[in-house]
């Protein structure tokens, strides 16, 4: 059993943190206090094969393995979560049109997604629906030339700001089976949004309600077979609870990557702070954490890689394990700090602010220990 990242993976990660340092890292204060991220630096991002991570190479993706691609999202939110979190829903969009669309569809979208020149958001919770997602409210009517779609998404990561939208909505009876997947276009009759959303971290990421009034898709534009959207819907958040989850643990290990230079510097009492073996401990503590936490997500990325029957189970556990992990890390640093970590120009507050949302995202921490706890109890 090998732990280690081979060459090819290192330098994948080594790409991506270069990036971010430079390209992301001395803006992301700037673009959280504008509340928008400029669109040319997904294209930038695409140069590099970012925009269709896990998208087949015979499709134009880079065709990364689960496991390479948190690699690109770990390394990339060192510099900002919001931004590397972003990237992470555009790309589970794209995976799930390579994986399901049909051959027209991924002819016609994939190479504007893949250039990010089309960048693409989820749409699945409601107002009135999360956890619940079989619950949704949002109707996907047939006409003559294909369907027409009326309802409300809620917290929408790109609402007003993306290209296209995939959209959740019912097409059939009530719960799962009733679901299908569409594909919705910036600009459709009927499309409208919310007001931006005033949010407690990831700032940079405009987020508002998607609002849809008998919103015409032609019948190319859905999404697999009609039916199959909550299927495709929970197969997408495999993959997107790691990169989540991968995203909250390069944030954290930032943090303590600052607060340890920032201990050997700052004094008190006559010594700088890291010669206080109490606070050595607390050093020593949140890295054992963040250890623990990356090999338990790599593991459930090479579960998911290598279609382990436990791989969905493997997956929430790590979700659950790593974002609480990192935000309790990104706490810890942030005490550490002082009052200088409440300041904004040191940069820790807003990874505290950034990872709290890592727990309520892509399934709550406790929908995945209700997932965790249902595996269990059906193999007693």
């Amino acid at each position: 059993m090998d732990f280690a990242l081979s060459e090819e993976q290192q330098a994948i990660f080594d790409t991506a943190r270069d990036f971010g340092f430079d390209a992301i890292a001395p803006h992301a204060r700037d673009w959280e206090q504008q509340g928008t991220i400029p669109k040319a630096l997904w294209r930038d991002m695409a140069a590099l094969g970012f925009g269709g991570l896990n998208v087949s190479e015979e499709a134009g993706g880079a065709g990364l393995s689960r496991l390479d691609s948190t690699l690109v999202f770990e390394a990339l939110s060192h510099s900002c979560a919001s931004v590397a979190a972003f990237l992470s829903i555009h790309n589970m969009c794209v995976r799930m049109i390579d994986s399901f669309g049909s051959d027209e569809m991924k002819a016609r979208v994939l190479p504007k997604a893949l250039t990010m020149e089309t960048v693409i958001s989820y749409c699945l919770t409601e107002p009135g629906s999360g956890s619940d997602a079989a619950a949704m409210k949002t109707r996907a009517e047939r006409t003559n030339e294909g369907w027409q779609l009326t309802g409300t998404k809620a917290f929408i990561s790109g609402g007003g700001y993306s290209d296209a939208y995939i959209v959740m909505a019912r097409s059939g009876e009530e719960g799962p089976k009733g679901t299908s997947a569409f594909f919705l276009e910036d600009g459709t009759e009927g499309l409208s949004f919310g007001g931006l959303e005033d949010k407690m971290g990831w700032r940079g990421q405009p987020t508002r309600q998607v609002q849809m009034d008998a919103c015409p898709v032609s019948s190319r534009n859905i999404l697999g077979e009609e039916g199959r959207g909550f299927s495709y819907a929970m197969a997408g958040l495999d993959g997107g609870r790691l990169n989540i989850s991968a995203c909250a643990l390069g944030a954290a290990q930032s943090a303590l990557d600052q607060t340890l230079a920032y201990m050997g510097e700052r004094k008190a009492f006559g010594k700088t702070l890291d010669q206080f073996q109490a606070l050595q401990f607390k050093l020593a503590d949140t890295e054992i954490e963040l250890q623990a936490a990356r090999t338990f997500l790599r593991h459930a990325a090479w579960a998911l890689d290598t279609g382990q029957p436990d791989a969905t189970k493997r997956c929430a556990m790590a979700k659950a394990f790593v974002t609480e992990r990192a935000f309790n890390a990104a706490d810890t640093c942030l005490q550490l700090h002082g009052g200088y970590g409440y300041l904004a120009d040191y940069g820790i507050e807003k990874i505290v602010r950034d990872l709290r949302v890592h727990r309520i995202l892509e399934g709550t921490n406790e929908i995945m220990r209700v997932i965790i706890s249902r595996d269990m109890l059906r193999k007693r």
